[in-house]
């Protein structure tokens, strides 16, 4: 039988005193360490990141559907650009609209979590 290193580590330390689940309460928490929360490279910062590109998706439809329905309607009825000027101004609204219903839902979503991490934090153990 030879010696493989993934045996050599899964071995506790001889010298330590401390209990499997205590080793690998304080493992847990090392590896949490920076690793959650928004902006520290963890979970929620990738989510925010398809949140952003949600965002431009949104804006970048909004006014061309708003541009579009100008551009047609200039084009039927021969206002050009009245209407293009208008669906544009509505366009730009709708995606605000869109941009700041995202953003509430997301800082919801973030908070709630937040919430759920603290009333976790003095139950594990």
């Amino acid at each position: 039988m030879t010696n493989r290193p993934d045996e050599q580590d899964a071995k506790p330390p001889a010298s330590s005193g401390a209990t499997f689940e205590e080793r690998l309460r304080k493992a847990k928490a090392r590896h949490d360490v920076g690793t959650k929360g928004p902006g520290r490279g963890g979970r929620l910062n990738s989510r925010g990141m398809g949140v952003g590109f949600r965002i431009a998706v949104e804006m970048i439809a909004a006014l061309a559907v708003g541009i579009g329905i100008g551009i047609g309607l200039d084009k039927w009825w021969g206002t050009t650009p009245w209407m293009m000027i208008l669906f544009f101004i509505l366009g730009s609204g709708a995606a605000f609209v869109n941009v700041i219903r995202v953003a509430q839902a997301y800082d919801r979503q973030v908070k709630a979590e937040k919430e759920a991490q603290m009333g976790d934090g003095g139950k594990k153990g």
